[in-house]
């Protein structure tokens, strides 16, 4: 069985040893990986691990409020507002494949202008177990990170052995609040793969309002207890509504709700009517744009949880 108290005074000794007086540098997301990882790793190096946070614009409603809230105190946190800088480079940009290249390069301009700026010498990741596995084992534990213009970072993944399950058992030892320990899994690309088609700042507008309306109603009737993610996507097609007395013709929202343990394989569960209900009764109502919802059925495999 894991035992957490036992595993993170062994990781603290091991991250002492591999980065010693150095500075570190890590992305923290706000999802449990990362922020378990800059907890973890700021315990044993201090402040010389920076915890940079990346605002690229394609978050849901009020998450980079809460993720400064919660690490600007705790952490050498640093929050950096790149919004315009991605959706300039994703304007008219609707292959899923050319987005995540798109979002993965400009990452890595704006990650190292931050790591110039300390001098960093090491990149701390929180990989964990199925990152590699559904990578086919191709990423090692200790290489070297090469940025575009030739700067090269040695790679610390202090977490790499381990499941879901175990990550969040660090982060309640740790201290970490409730609400960021059960947080669900969030993809890196963020909106960019709830979104089909290309971005607009209206478009990811629409999608972040009802995929808060999905997670309200869900944390409400104590559903989320048994889902591993919820979420709304936004597709690129339009379905003829009615609202009021007039016809219209809106967008069509698929609700994505499933159960797993590692998101090695999920299902979608049974859930209760009333509540798939009131999600879409509230945004067909409260989001205009919106004529119609459809729930996702299908288990990863043979589908994945994202749509891109």
């Amino acid at each position: 069985m894991f035992k957490p108290e036992k595993f993170i005074p062994n990781a603290i000794k091991q991250v002492k040893d591999e980065i010693g007086d150095e500075k570190a540098i890590i992305a923290l997301s706000g999802g449990v990986d990362s922020s378990v990882c800059s907890v973890l790793v700021k315990e044993a190096i201090g402040d010389n691990l920076t915890a940079v946070f990346v605002d690229h614009g394609l978050l849901r409603e009020g998450e980079a409020e809460q993720v400064c809230n919660i690490f600007e105190d705790r952490l050498n946190f640093k929050y950096v507002d790149a919004s315009e800088e991605y959706l300039k480079e994703l304007e008219g940009v609707d292959d899923p494949e050319e987005k995540r290249k798109i979002i993965g390069r400009v990452f890595i301009e704006v990650f190292e202008r931050e790591a110039k700026k300390i001098d960093a010498k090491f990149l701390v990741q929180g990989t964990i177990a199925p990152d590699w596995i559904e990578s086919e084992g191709k990423i090692k534990s200790h290489h070297n990170l090469a940025l575009p213009s030739g700067m090269v970072l040695n790679v610390v993944e202090p977490i790499r052995e381990l499941y879901k399950d175990e990550v969040r058992l660090i982060g309640d030892e740790l201290g970490l609040p409730e609400e960021l320990v059960q947080r669900q899994p969030f993809p890196g690309p963020g909106l960019a793969v709830r979104v089909i088609g290309p971005l607009t700042e209206e478009n990811l507008r629409i999608c972040r309002k009802a995929d808060a309306i999905v997670r309200e109603e869900i944390k409400a009737s104590g559903v989320d207890k048994d889902l591993w993610q919820y979420f709304a996507v936004l597709t690129d097609t339009k379905v003829t509504g009615v609202k009021g007395d007039q016809r219209d013709f809106g967008y069509l929202v698929v609700l994505r709700l499933i159960s797993s343990i590692d998101a090695m394989t999920a299902y979608v569960p049974e859930l209760p009517w009333s509540v798939i209900r009131k999600i879409s009764q509230r945004i067909t109502s409260e989001v205009p744009e919106v004529t119609h919802v459809a729930l996702s059925i299908s288990d990863k495999p043979p589908s994945t949880i994202e749509f891109e």
